[in-house]
């Protein structure tokens, strides 16, 4: 399955792969709703399966979030290297 963002009420909604193939369209997607949103949110209890192409690219987000002086959050249960990689301190 390919990745799906979609975005509901301020919360952008992965559903399927982050990996080497889809990361630049996620960077791509969600770059428009850090410019949208007062806060960046993503929900990735969907998500079947994240590589290093993954993680950086949701590192990119981040970065470009934080940039924008933006809040940035990651939320659902997804991958545990995700979550190991940012931090519990720095994840919602």
């Amino acid at each position: 399955m390919a990745l799906q963002v979609s975005e509901k009420k301020g919360t952008l909604y992965l559903e399927g792969r982050i990996n080497s193939t889809t990361a630049r369209l996620f960077i791509i997607h969600a770059e428009y709703y850090v410019e949208k949103l007062k806060n960046v949110i993503i929900n990735i209890d969907n998500i079947k399966e994240i590589d290093n192409d993954g993680i950086e690219a949701i590192k990119t987000v981040w970065a470009i979030a934080l940039q924008k002086q933006k809040n940035f959050s990651i939320r659902g249960l997804g991958c545990k290297d995700l979550y190991d990689h940012f931090g519990t301190s720095l994840v919602a």
